[in-house]
């Protein structure tokens, strides 16, 4: 079970009915967020248990989901091929995976690890690494007012609304000595008061400045009143290690400040379910529930990551040795969206696909590692810096590349404008090619429309898709097609649950729909009889709507 690390917070069982880029504020203003967070237990997501954040459930019908996998299975495999043809990778020119590592690494750059050779070695202590951070660590406590419904009472005929407090701990880590603070969005969302308590014992009231869901990650401000506060020093995440030696710094259940000590587990675990970029560092630190929003430090006292969630064995959650931390890259971009108000990540424009141990020996590799380039935007960095359908993406930086879900952070965690150097697998043969990260394009334009009245659809909000609104919207949608954004709860098609926000139309009455006007224009001419096929998250429906009120869905296999 996966549970966000803040303690004694009463889940939220409501949910949204928008899907909408997420509210961020500049500095010098209050945000509001929205409610929802995520949990996952084995067999998918599910609602935490008390005390712990829990956020939107999705469920799938069992046979939708076994059909439309088989679906992605055929897709995948065409479009494997499809994008393998095209640089008629015959299998003639191979090239070996440790050739292409050695080529990754000439662009990037390791440092050396060493083993304690002594027992005197062993003997050290972490209490200098210790001081040097713990200063900067704070414990956050905030305060939401609730108001529940008591029942009718026999004798009036009105609700009495009682209201309730509820309490809630984190950690945070100060970045700035402005008074700036990094903590998880979950640790902050929907408090109505929030104090910071410094590890000198100084308290300050603090405000919700910047927020973005899609990281899990919030940035607060207290007012030192010209008083000195400690600030700790973010670090290069991206040189950490698996075996690397870390401290985790924060205040589980509210004991008090709690310092643990641990390796790097992993570097790039991915397929967690927290957050939208889907890439953490993992350690077996002690991490437990009040730790949400605390600092990963490596050995020189540098934070290289927050803080955010470990995997349970039980109802009862508490610390099994599996934590994960936002990398600290990650929050320096964050840090950067703040100043403006709005988390803008860096675009490449392509799209690809995991290799196979089959594509990869097809492409001239010994082992399925990089990524598979099926499509590259025109106009776009990719494009320009010349990479093409059925290259490989190896690493990027000398960093390697997993999957497309590694790429996307790899990007994701450098400035726009930062040149970066792909090692690229063509032909059989590796090279490096030089790229300038750009910022993703709203085109075409999204023209938010909500459909008229006389069909199913009727009060449904779309888009037309686009990197930018992709980006915004997260949760792994395509750049191109039209995106279904909003379904108000009075909407027809609220009492079926198709469409939902997130969900692709991709035909209207039989009719590929690639925009706005096409949905628009098919509906208009068949409001007696409506069938629409949408895709959810890679599982495609058919929908069938016919007056005066037959409906019906099925999965496509």
């Amino acid at each position: 079970m996966l549970e966000f690390a803040a303690a004694n917070v009463k889940k939220w069982d409501g949910r949204s009915s928008m899907l909408q880029p997420p509210h961020v504020t500049p500095y010098n203003q209050a945000g509001a967020l929205e409610p929802g967070h995520a949990t996952r237990r084995a067999g998918g997501l599910q609602p935490s248990p008390a005390a712990t954040i829990s956020g939107p459930v999705m469920r799938e019908d069992a046979g939708m989901k076994a059909k439309g996998l088989a679906l992605l299975a055929a897709g995948a495999v065409g479009g494997l091929a499809l994008a393998l043809s095209i640089n008629n990778f015959n299998g003639s020119g191979t090239v070996r995976a440790q050739e292409a590592a050695e080529l990754a690494r000439s662009a990037g750059g390791e440092a050396e690890r060493v083993v304690p050779g002594s027992p005197g070695q062993i003997n050290l202590s972490f209490a200098p690494v210790a001081k040097q951070v713990q200063p900067a660590i704070v414990n956050i406590f905030t305060a939401r007012v609730v108001r529940q419904r008591q029942q009718m009472s026999p004798f009036f005929s009105v609700f009495n609304a009682e209201p309730r407090v509820e309490n809630s701990l984190g950690s945070g880590v100060i970045v700035d000595a402005a008074g700036l603070v990094v903590t998880n969005n979950h640790v902050v969302q929907g408090a109505d008061q929030i104090i910071v308590a410094l590890a000198d014992r100084r308290e300050y009231p603090a405000r919700l400045v910047f927020a973005e869901p899609r990281l899990d990650l919030a940035l607060l401000r207290i007012d030192p009143r010209g008083a000195r506060i400690p600030v700790a020093k973010l670090g290069d995440s991206d040189r950490a290690q698996v075996g690397d030696l870390v401290l985790a710094v924060g205040n589980p259940f509210g004991v008090g400040q709690t310092v643990t000590q641990g390796i790097v587990s992993a570097v790039a675990r991915t397929g967690i379910g927290i957050s939208d970029t889907q890439f953490f560092i993992q350690t077996d630190a002690a991490i437990n529930q009040g730790n949400s929003g605390g600092a990963l430090a490596a050995m020189n006292g540098e934070v290289i990551g927050i803080n955010t969630a470990i995997l349970t064995g039980g109802q009862q959650g508490g610390s099994i040795g599996l934590g994960f931390a936002v990398p600290s890259n990650m929050v320096k971009i964050f840090l950067r969206g703040a100043q403006s108000g709005k988390l803008v990540t860096a675009w490449i424009g392509v799209e690809g696909e995991a290799l196979t141990a089959d594509t990869a020996a097809q492409a001239g590799l010994d082992r399925p590692t990089g990524m598979l380039v099926t499509g590259v935007s025109p106009g776009s960095p990719a494009a320009r810096a010349g990479l093409k359908a059925g290259d490989i993406v190896y690493a990027v930086d000398g960093k390697a590349v997993l999957d497309p879900s590694s790429l996307r952070y790899q990007i994701a965690s450098q400035p726009v404008g930062e040149a970066v150097t792909l090692t690229v697998v063509r032909g059989g043969q590796a090279t490096n090619l030089s790229m300038d990260l750009g910022a993703p394009p709203e085109n075409p334009p999204r023209q938010l429309t909500q459909l008229p009245a006389g069909s199913i659809l009727a009060g449904v909000s779309i888009a037309n898709l686009s990197p930018a609104l992709a980006q915004e919207l997260g949760a792994g949608l395509p750049e191109r097609g039209v995106v279904v954004v909003g379904v108000p709860p009075q909407a027809p098609a609220a009492r079926t649950g198709f469409p939902r926000p997130g969900d692709i139309v991709e035909n209207v009455n039989g009719a590929s729909v690639r925009s706005v006007e096409d949905v628009r224009r098919a509906i208009a001419l068949s409001q007696e009889r409506t069938l629409f096929g949408l895709n959810r998250g890679g599982q495609r429906v058919e929908c069938l709507f016919q007056a005066p009120g037959r409906f019906g869905c099925r999965a496509i296999a």
